[in-house]
């Protein structure tokens, strides 16, 4: 009787802080109105992911901790939709939509206004959410209207998409279209963090989206920011509508996101005619360049169920809807020079910097040529003349070069083999794309390094912005991360723009910013390839300051998450004596690093892992269960290894294991030794 008390106690906790973690994300990934800080949430997602692990029986079926992603599959399974996925018929003017309202008119034989729904025409990637009984069972593309992929697994990892809708009573069967697309500030910084690991940027947010939820690989979804936007219905079963309007409030009660309104301004709007209908045309395109996603048109539906139903399709298309497009924002400049920009890790970007010219109402000057393949794939040279456009709305991107226009003494744009910032000589690393800057004390390296060691992730000055950071590098009075907290109010009041009260807050930030962890140290020290998750990963092994600056390649490649690359790049940062000198020097300039805490006692202390095939719970999850009780996890097999524990499909670690006489083990046996 007690065990099941204490047991009940248990499955509602965990369902509460289930219900509240996906609460939280509804508030800041779809209403953007964030009601806990990051530490509050941490420690609830914290708390549910500690829980889980002690009671792995609990139902984990619609749990936010399901959203980082599981094993790779070989191959998405198709799937046919119970209703077909139509695609819409295009038009591209106010004219076309009067023609339009014309036609349902015609085959409603009425004069009267038709009631229309408008909304944004979001330029993502289709996708269908299937819920049974409350719960989220599959998510599938479009495809070919009629036979979609199974995309589930990276659907999930969606923050804005709910696993389990909000109500006591769900329907049996509700099956809703909408748009996965990336906001345009994710899709920047996606795009930055990809340009400086090497790696192929994306044409677009589009491209972007479509490609994440194309992967295998669900991890790779999960570290990327999608979002969804609601909009279509399919099946359903145990639910009514009579309306697109309804039908969007009701799923939006439900837990799903729709667009939200943008700066008061509704982007949702029932309209009593086609008048109406090209009014919100022609606002919507005025907000178009100001609104955070990319769009490309609106979308207007006949409202009432009951007419879309009378209107029926023609060929594919419904009938009842049409999208109405927006003219391509392009425009025709010159391109007077290209400058190279060097960014945190030294990577070299040539920017071409072109006579101002508007496009889609906003002035561009600039546009990002990424790197030298795509300079020489375009052949884009200085004074060429161009056709640039916003990619996606978001970034100047140079579409193509007008060839007759081309001056004759023109020449191809080669990157320079010498830093534009301190003329050190450049590398390109084999299998990457860009050239690197490798001078650690280069002054435009050390600009970006600062920006990222004060952001709010990392040491968290927030008083010291990009601009300060600027006007500091240019002073001399910083050189270094350490000369930060060397700062006084004589070298603040220096500088332009500086009253007395900002000065203050700025030192205070300074000084709070002392106290810290060490995760969040050596997510600060722009390490490459050390994002946040592996920072933690080596706070928890390393513990403390001293032991992670003593780190070899042999111990880095004992954590789970580090591989060779990884490793080799830690191992190369901390070989250099100036900059694990200058860690030294922030402790000395006040620098408090708060010590991590491994777990070291339990039943697997002193004792190593490594997980081979499928088991029955996704392997990271697997991961934290060995560690929580005191075990490490490994990245090889070696004579030292203590246990290889198999699962189905299991490589060529088992035939490894056996010849080096390593303990082999099954998950079952794990969980007795837990016991």
């Amino acid at each position: 009787m007690v065990w099941k008390i204490v047991r009940m106690t248990v499955k509602a906790r965990h369902n509460e802080l289930k219900k509240l973690v996906a609460h939280h994300d509804y508030l800041y990934y779809v209403l953007d109105r964030p009601e806990l800080t990051d530490f509050q949430y941490d420690a609830l997602f914290s708390e549910l992911q500690k829980l889980e692990q002690e009671h792995p029986d609990l139902d984990r079926s619609d749990s936010p901790t399901q959203r980082v992603g599981g094993r790779p599959l070989d191959a998405f399974e198709k799937v046919v939709h119970r209703q077909p996925m139509l695609s819409l018929a295009n038009s591209y003017s106010p004219e076309d939509l009067i023609d339009f309202d014309n036609r349902v008119k015609k085959f409603l034989r009425t004069d009267a206004e038709v009631e229309y729904f408008c909304e944004p025409k979001f330029d993502g990637l289709a996708i269908e959410l299937i819920y049974e009984n409350g719960l989220l069972t599959r998510a599938l593309t479009r495809g070919d209207g009629t036979t979609g992929e199974d995309v589930t697994n990276n659907v999930k990892t969606i923050r804005s998409v709910p696993l389990r809708l909000n109500t006591n009573h769900p329907p049996a069967l509700l099956e809703v279209r909408g748009e996965v697309l990336l906001f345009k500030n994710d899709f920047l910084h996606l795009n930055e963090s990809y340009q400086e690991q090497g790696l192929p940027t994306f044409a677009n947010p589009r491209n972007a989206a479509a490609g994440t939820i194309r992967q295998l690989d669900s991890k790779i979804a999960a570290e990327r920011p999608l979002r969804f936007f609601a909009y279509g219905l399919g099946a359903y079963e145990g639910i009514q509508f009579s309306s697109q309007d309804e039908f969007e409030s009701k799923i939006e009660a439900l837990g799903l996101p729709t667009v939200q309104p943008h700066k008061n301004i509704s982007l949702r709007r029932i309209c009593a005619g086609i008048e109406e209908v090209v009014q919100f045309y022609h606002e919507v395109e005025d907000l178009r360049s100001d609104l955070p996603f990319e769009i490309d048109g609106i979308v207007t539906k006949a409202n009432r169920f009951r007419l879309q139903d009378d209107l029926g399709l023609v060929a594919r298309s419904p009938r009842w809807a049409t999208a109405a497009k927006y003219k391509p924002q392009q425009a025709e400049t010159k391109i007077e020079t290209i400058i190279v920009q060097v960014g945190r890790t030294g990577a070299l970007t040539p920017v071409a910097v072109m006579t101002p010219v508007k496009v889609g109402g906003v002035t561009v000057t600039n546009a990002t040529l990424h790197n030298q393949d795509e300079i020489d794939r375009k052949d884009i040279r200085i004074h060429d003349t161009v056709i640039v456009q916003r990619a996606g709305d978001v970034i100047p991107e140079v579409v193509s070069v007008v060839m007759n226009k081309r001056p004759k003494n023109s020449s191809p744009f080669v990157i320079p083999d010498h830093c534009p910032a301190c003329h050190s000589r450049v590398f390109q690393v084999e299998g990457e794309v860009v050239k690197r800057c490798q001078n650690p004390f280069c002054s435009a390296i050390l600009k970006e390094s600062l920006k990222h060691f004060v952001s709010r992730r990392a040491m968290n000055l927030d008083k010291v912005g990009d601009k300060l950071i600027e006007a500091l590098c240019d002073k001399g009075l910083v050189r270094s991360f350490s000369d930060l907290y060397r700062l006084t109010e004589k070298d603040l009041s220096t500088l332009e723009r500086q009253g007395e009260k900002s000065i203050q807050n700025i030192l205070s930030s300074i000084e709070k910013s002392k106290n810290t962890t060490l995760s969040r140290l050596i997510f600060a020290l722009g390490i490459r390839f050390v994002g946040e998750q592996t920072a933690k990963s080596l706070a928890n092994h390393f513990l403390t300051v001293e032991a992670f600056l003593n780190a070899k390649e042999d111990d880095l490649l004992q954590i789970a998450d580090i591989g060779p690359k990884v490793a080799k790049s830690i191992t190369t940062w901390l070989s250099n004596p100036e900059l694990t000198k200058e860690v030294r020097q922030l402790i000395k300039a006040g620098v408090v690093v708060e010590k991590a805490k491994a777990v070291t006692t339990g039943p697997l202390s002193g004792k190593s892992f490594l997980i081979t095939g499928t088991l029955p719970i996704k392997r990271d999850e697997a991961q934290e269960i060995i560690l929580s009780q005191g075990g490490k996890m490994v990245s090889s097999v070696s004579s030292k290894l203590s246990y290889l524990i198999v699962g189905d499909d299991p490589g060529s670690k088992v035939d490894k294991a056996q010849a080096l006489g390593v303990s082999i083990i099954s998950w079952d046996d794990l969980l007795k030794m837990l016991q």
